[in-house]
């Protein structure tokens, strides 16, 4: 006599229950996946703040150490500050092909429209060049044209500054006057501050930044 043999499936309640299970599976997945991706463009979104900042403040000392004061040359002075914007003439970092120094830039700092940004002029080598460079700076700071506005670097994103110049042993206003002499026309100061108003949206953080440059040479126990 033959065994009576009996196919055994799911039921369909099985299935179901099956199907729920996978489906929350799959779901619970995705929140996990979706997570992760937040978390990645968030985490890379900082990263890129924190590198412009770098890229912005060692752009700026880097000007400052490559300041240059030449007798005759924007009346003696390499460093203005107007109340908006700053201009400095500095040394080209890029040497000519043969090796010989490229001569001077330009530059020029300001902010505007929520951004810290950069204006710099072509490699000079003449005086006339570069007094029509540092009046194009301070154009710049101004009003500027569609071709100024092509040599500009937007940098990091910046509410406002404020800038100070370290003299006679005390940090003050560039703008001051002492003896009714504006000391800002007649030397280079020894240091600069810059506060930095982190309140732009973008911004690495928010509240204020206090950057502190000195000049090299700056000797403070000297008379």
């Amino acid at each position: 006599m033959r065994p009576n043999l009996t196919a055994h499936g799911f039921t369909l309640v099985e299935v179901l229950v099956a199907l729920a299970l996978m489906a929350v599976l799959a779901v619970l997945s995705w929140r996990g996946l979706d997570t992760m991706v937040r978390t990645r463009e968030v985490t890379q979104s900082r990263i890129d703040q924190v590198a412009v900042a770098q890229i912005s403040l060692t752009q700026w000392r880097a000007d400052l150490d490559a300041m240059l004061v030449l007798p005759g040359v924007v009346n003696d002075n390499s460093m203005q500050w107007d109340g908006r914007v700053m201009r400095l003439l500095r040394r080209s970092a890029t040497p000519l092909p043969n090796g010989q120094d490229a001569g001077m830039k330009v530059v020029a700092w300001t902010v505007r429209d929520g951004h810290w940004l950069r204006w710099q002029s072509a490699d000079l080598t003449q005086r006339a060049d570069i007094d029509q460079a540092w009046q194009q700076a301070a154009q710049w700071g101004q009003n500027p044209s569609s071709e100024a506005l092509r040599q500009q670097a937007q940098l990091m994103p910046l509410g406002s500054w404020r800038v100070f110049y370290f003299r006679e042993n005390a940090w003050s206003n560039p703008l001051s006057s002492a003896g009714g002499v504006n000391q800002d026309l007649l030397k280079t100061p020894d240091g600069v501050r810059i506060e930095l108003q982190l309140d732009a949206p973008g911004a690495l953080d928010k509240g204020r930044l206090t950057i502190d440059w000195v000049r090299a040479s700056f000797n403070p126990t000297r008379s």
